[in-house]
């Protein structure tokens, strides 16, 4: 099959679960080369993006925030049970950006009837909505990358600061390119070494203050709450807003399963690969919180908003800890933009080979990895951090995420409900109920979280930061309308050809 010409899987008839699995090992050019284990590698980098937040939250709620962590990582158990559910019964999809296409995109959908297919736009819109909340990761930590190198190397000092997050992009991105570009393989091997080189630093940073004594309780229960904290709609509003940036952050482990096409046996690898970065998770993002607000106090904290581990370093082990901290947090970073590159370039992958974007971006190189995809992605990064503002990008690509995980749920109660799809294998299978569990939260997302973070937007950074998003988010509309056109001409195409070639046949044959 020519990589310019892949199907859909809107153009295929998947009711039955034999006659998915077969048309499905056709979709997918991604190869099956890794296990549980290097896709939980890769998925690592998910527990350090809490260190961009841990000030912000203390800001709003006080020690609360530790609280908000542990119940945002429940939240993620919730939602990424259904997910892996979902993986199980479309193996060949790639993650939640695969599920949505997957589900609304089929041509046997009554909602795709006419000229216009709405489900096939939802499926589609799902997946960029996916692809926004992951892929800015690359642009907010290359310019935290290039913050930090400027404090801790003189010689950057006389650099602007857009040029030399421009130029920390460049390597970034392109270094990670190539690591990647013979196979996925490749990146999970990345992944252990980064993994080591910052989490590790991570957990004795973390950890040692409860040694040392340093560490003190009452730092944290007597900060709940600021004390002029009142349960009225602005407050349960910035609340709703604080869960939704926590979730962009806390409930990001669900990357692990859009490796699902290429994990040697996906039926058993997603699963354990999302639940053992889950209670990875709970652990770290609980006890980091914890750590911080009981050795700096809330007061502590504030003075030190954008990298309160620093001072812990400094207390706990001395000079030498404050240099450690620093390359800790720039392999973090590294390891972050990694976990997003691979997952925000398969999503544009899963789009392409859907017809939801152009063609070209589906084309793999010879080692099976989507270099036209990673290429796509890399340049439009470099192209937000000339905005130069990570916090208004991470804002921004929140309501993307919240847009994304909500509409992947109400597609998890579609399958459960439909009466062809809820018949479709199972290997793992979410518990009695759970599509009621996965209803609430869908809700919980889309309407509430969607609300709270605009309403935190606003507060935090104006209308603007809203606004990019939605713009970003509405560039969808003419690519899809592009990529139908795209994938019209290409199937009339065809048809002529094939007729042409009956015709022959035929003259022949006469």
């Amino acid at each position: 099959m020519d990589d310019n010409t892949h199907p859909s899987n809107s153009q295929i008839d998947w009711s039955h679960s034999e006659e998915y699995s077969r048309a499905s090992c056709d979709l997918s050019g991604l190869e099956r080369s890794i296990d549980w284990k290097q896709g939980l590698a890769i998925a690592l980098g998910v527990p350090l993006l809490i260190l961009p937040s841990i000030g912000y939250f203390t800001g709003y709620v006080w020690a609360f925030s530790i609280a908000v962590w542990g119940l945002t990582i429940f939240l993620g158990f919730f939602q990424n049970l259904a997910f892996g559910e979902l993986a199980t019964v479309f193996p060949k999809a790639s993650g939640l950006p695969g599920y949505t296409q997957t589900v609304f995109g089929s041509d046997s959908d009554k909602i795709n009837k006419g000229k216009f297919k709405f489900g096939k736009f939802i499926g589609g819109f799902s997946a960029w909505s996916y692809w926004f909340g992951w892929s800015p990761v690359l642009a907010i930590y290359a310019i935290l990358i290039g913050s930090y190198l400027k404090g801790l190397v003189p010689a950057f000092s006389g650099l602007p600061d857009t040029l030399l997050s421009l130029l920390v992009g460049a390597v970034v991105f392109g270094s990670l390119a190539v690591i990647n570009s013979k196979g996925l393989k490749n990146g999970a091997r990345a992944g252990y070494i980064l993994a080591v080189v910052s989490l590790i630093p991570l957990i004795v940073i973390t950890i040692a203050p409860f040694l040392t004594g340093d560490f003190h309780f009452s730092n944290i229960t007597g900060s709940w709450f600021p004390t002029d904290w009142t349960w009225d709609m602005k407050h349960v509003l910035i609340l709703f807003g604080i869960f939704a940036m926590a979730e962009w952050s806390a409930c990001a482990w669900e990357t692990a399963a859009i490796y699902g096409p290429e994990y040697k046996n996906p039926n058993t690898d997603t699963p354990k690969a999302l639940l053992v970065c889950g209670g990875i998770c709970l652990v770290l993002y609980v006890l980091v919180q914890t750590s911080v607000i009981g050795t700096l106090g809330v007061g502590g904290v504030l003075s030190e908003p954008m990298s309160p581990m620093l001072p812990i370093a400094n207390l706990t082990l001395g000079t030498l800890g404050a240099s450690i901290a620093i390359i800790m947090l720039v392999g973090a970073m590294l390891l972050i933009i990694q976990t997003a590159f691979l997952s925000s370039a398969r999503s544009i992958y899963s789009m392409s080979v859907e017809g939801n974007l152009p063609v070209f971006l589906s084309k793999l190189n010879s080692h099976g990895h989507p270099m036209n995809a990673m290429i796509a992605d890399a340049l439009f990064n470099m192209g937000l951090i000339l905005l130069g503002t990570p916090t208004a990008i991470l804002a921004a690509s929140a309501i993307g995420y919240i847009c994304a995980n909500g509409i992947s749920l109400y597609t998890y109660v579609k399958v459960r409900n439909d009466p062809e799809l809820s018949k479709l294998d199972r290997p793992f299978k979410a518990p009695n109920g759970w599509k009621n569990i996965a209803m609430t939260t869908a809700v919980l997302n889309i309407p509430f979280f969607l609300v709270g973070i605009i309403y935190l937007n606003s507060l935090e950074l104006g209308w603007a930061t809203t606004g990019v998003g939605f713009f970003v988010l509405c560039l969808f509309v003419p690519l899809w309308f592009y990529s139908q056109r795209e994938t019209k001409k290409a199937t009339e195409s065809q048809e002529k050809r094939t007729a042409e070639r009956e015709t022959v046949l035929a003259e022949i044959s006469a």
